[in-house]
């Protein structure tokens, strides 16, 4: 499980979890579950398109991304943010379509992006995650208070001066880059799942939002953790781990949060 040829999945894997879990506690805040679902999808047949044109797949992730967040923002100035989203994601995916069929030999390539794969992540996919998720940090902590405000109370945000459209798009641009980076490992079917079950849980377990952000990250790390250890030695795919154990961990936040009702329920009776 520590070979030298496992040693940089746990490094992505490691970086990975920590952008989901900083990431997915804006997503929960915000109700974008289904922008975190829909551009990771939306953004691996950019690998297909990358993988035409000769390229490392990461980066036809990213441009994808950046697609999809342009698509996203500018349609969702006439459109419901929603129908805007459902939009691109069709665009995204009908382009991919035809670059998947233009490449018959990518049929395993295109497994690994859409369940996730622990022994796909080279030396030279580490650079630009590290990159990428320098990029997504930074942000965050250049952005956390406007972004705070404007996710709980858009009009009071507006009042403060905080413009909400550009506070869409900063957020799309950081949820976009985060999925590029943590799709090749965790598989596009299950990287919102990452994203949206531990931050889900934490807020469950509390209120406080750097308290809850960090538990995210917290609990995203385990669930990583665990879930390249068991698809060692299972051959499973991870992101069924990693999706299963979300839910568990959800499931767990939600039970822990009734029974806390029902004792302080007790305590006033």
């Amino acid at each position: 499980m520590f070979a030298s040829f496992m040693m940089n999945t746990w490094i992505v894997a490691t970086v990975v979890a920590v952008v989901a879990g900083c990431v997915g506690f804006f997503v929960v805040l915000r109700g974008a579950t289904f922008a975190a679902h829909a551009l990771p999808l939306g953004t691996f047949p950019g690998a297909a398109a990358a993988s035409l044109l000769g390229i490392n797949p990461l980066w036809g992730l990213f441009v994808f991304a950046l697609a999809g967040v342009i698509g996203i923002a500018r349609l969702g100035r006439r459109q419901r943010n929603d129908v805007a989203t459902a939009l691109t994601l069709i665009t995204l995916l009908g382009f991919g379509t035809l670059c998947l069929s233009l490449s018959g030999h990518y049929a395993q390539a295109v497994y690994g992006l859409l369940f996730g794969q622990i022994i796909g992540v080279s030396t030279a996919d580490i650079p630009p995650v590290l990159a990428i998720s320098l990029a997504v940090v930074a942000a965050i902590a250049l952005c956390v208070r406007p972004l705070l405000l404007n996710s709980v109370s858009p009009d009071l945000g507006a009042a403060r001066g905080v413009s909400s459209a550009g506070m869409d798009l900063v957020f799309l641009a950081i949820l976009a880059l985060a999925t590029a980076m943590a799709l090749p490992v965790v598989g596009a079917l299950l990287v919102f799942s990452l994203m949206v079950g531990p931050a889900s849980a934490a807020r469950s377990f509390t209120s406080r939002p750097f308290a809850a952000m960090a538990l995210s990250v917290g609990i995203a790390l385990a669930t990583v953790w665990a879930a390249i250890a068991l698809a060692y030695y299972s051959d499973w795919p991870i992101g069924f781990f990693v999706g299963t154990f979300a839910a568990l961990a959800y499931a767990a936040a939600r039970g822990w949060q009734w029974a806390s009702a029902r004792t302080g329920s007790r305590r006033l009776a």
